[in-house]
Parts: structure tokens; sequence; C-alpha cells
């Protein structure tokens, strides 16, 4: 796995460089060489930041933690990391061939497997708007998310609350 290590208001240590490598080292087993990880730390006021999206032919598993002490979000990091893929390894396995015989031995890998199913489906129309349009429709509704077509590309998009009380907005891309 390629890893890279981003440092924003802030610059890392080697010591913390080598110990992120070497906790990600563990997932090398789950992925493939050509897997790409980028580790960004981030560093406001007194709290520290620490996401890691690992990225593997078109799969994307993502994970940020926030503590006091970068090391810390580290290790929570990981372990959210660790809880993903247990819960995704049989799908893991379909889709990028992963041996089923893999064990994971960690303690916070001991979750029961869940089962997806879908529990209701809803349709309704999807109007022309702005993504400025969508956010306050989005608002009015009290939900975290509204799908609607933008009124200059014609596009299904999505506008989002993220965790920070900012907003985002999901433009598909084709490939």
């Amino acid at each position: 796995m390629k890893i890279t290590i981003i440092g924003r208001k802030v610059n890392l240590r080697n010591n913390f460089k080598e110990l992120a490598e070497r906790k990600l080292a563990k997932f090398d087993r789950i992925f493939d060489d050509d897997a790409e990880a980028v580790v960004t730390v981030t560093v406001e006021r007194n709290r520290q930041t620490v996401e890691i999206t690992i990225r593997q032919r078109g799969m994307i598993c993502r994970a940020e933690e926030t503590a006091l002490d970068m090391n810390e979000a580290l290790d929570h990091v990981i372990s959210a990391l660790g809880r993903q893929i247990r819960r995704n390894k049989t799908r893991l396995e379909k889709a990028k061939k992963v041996d089923p015989g893999l064990e994971f031995a960690d303690a916070y890998y001991d979750e029961p497997e869940e089962e997806l199913q879908v529990a209701r489906t809803k349709r309704f129309a999807v109007k022309v708007m702005s993504p400025e349009e969508a956010i306050m429709q989005m608002n009015m509704l009290d939900h975290e998310f509204f799908l609607f077509r933008d009124d200059e590309s014609g596009e299904i998009n999505v506008v989002y609350r993220r965790k920070n009380g900012d907003y985002g907005l999901l433009v598909p891309e084709e490939k």
C-alpha cells in the first residue's frame, strides 16, 4: 500500500509518520499493493484531527477522529477503519477477492456482522433548483441531505449537512 502523509497547519515529526505507517501496515493483508492511503493531520487550537482515506480500484474506506493528542487520534481512526473493514468483510471478499480465511485478531474488530437491508423505499419528484435553494429546502424539512436536479448542469446532485455545520455538495462524475 502506498502511504501519503499530509500535515495541515502542523509540521509532522518523523516518529509520528513511522507510527502511522506501522499501524497502516496491518491493513496490507487486506488491500493490494496498488492501494493508496492518505493520512491527513490537521491541528486547530487544541484539537488534532487525523483523517485516513484508503482507495483501491474504485473502493474507498475513510475515517476521521479528533482528540487532544495526535497519537490518540491516530489510534482511534485506525480502530474505526478496522471496524469498517470488519463490518464489510464479506463485501470486500466478493469485490476484491480477499482471502475468506482472513481473521481479524484485534479486539476492536469483534463486532457482530450486520446484514444490510433496505428498510424503506421512498419515491418523490426531483425538482430543478440551485444548490442554495436545495440547502434551504433541506433545512426547511430538517433533513441531513437533499436530492435535486441542478439548474445549470441538469445533473442529479445531493446537498448535505456536514458534522461541523457546513454544507457539502455531491456532484456525479463520469468515469
